[in-house]
């Protein structure tokens, strides 16, 4: 074992360097469903800003600087207890928000936001002067509607931009922020599940609005 160590500490060093950097600072994390389209795709290798909320302990979810809250329009990476898994939304309420939707369309502090019909069953989201694609398949089912909320202290509303197929907060309930692990950034490199997994090169590195 000491042969073993003298002989590869550089790599092993590497290694455990690379895993504290992936579990601390910066990640990529995979996109199999789409809960964002069009913002992000099945298939999406996305980047992770793990630093973007607080500095953590690696390997560890144990905050060592003071949090920071996300801006209504983060695309967040979080832990979901309630889900059992990691999920990847969209922030729109923050603590003390008053949130309410009608038809897919989101009201906010008692201001409902613009849309602009796209087509194809997109349209343009005006959320808090940063505009974005959301997708609507239908205009009512379950998740179409739900009475004004209010969020609480440290908590967030985060959707999905497939508004009409996504399991977020409306069926998850509010995000604590104690479960946020980054902000998504870009798409590293993309793989076309239908296509034998080539990569798409018109995702390469591209920015998520």
């Amino acid at each position: 074992m000491q042969k073993l160590w003298k002989d590869n500490r550089g790599l092993f060093l590497f290694i455990a360097g690379m895993m504290m950097f992936r579990s601390a600072i910066a990640d990529w994390n995979d996109v199999p469903t789409g809960s964002m389209l069009p913002t992000i795709t099945e298939g999406d290798r996305i980047t992770i800003n793990k630093m973007a909320y607080g500095l953590r302990v690696p390997f560890t979810g144990q905050l060592i600087t003071e949090p920071h809250s996300p801006e209504r329009g983060d695309i967040v990476v979080f832990d979901s207890v309630a889900a059992d898994k990691r999920l990847v939304k969209r922030v729109v309420g923050l603590p003390g928000d008053k949130v309410a939707m009608r038809n897919h369309r989101l009201i906010i502090n008692g201001e409902a936001l613009a849309y602009k019909e796209l087509g194809d069953r997109l349209f343009i989201e005006e959320l808090a002067g940063r505009p974005h694609k959301v997708r609507i398949d239908q205009a009512n089912g379950p998740l179409a509607n739900f009475e004004t909320v209010t969020v609480p202290a440290d908590q967030y509303l985060v959707l999905g931009d497939n508004r009409s197929h996504s399991a977020d907060s409306r069926v998850y309930g509010f995000i604590p922020q104690q479960e946020l692990r980054g902000r998504a950034g870009k798409v590293a490199i993309s793989f076309d599940y239908e296509n034998y997994f080539l990569p798409r090169s018109d995702r390469f590195a591209k920015d998520l609005d």
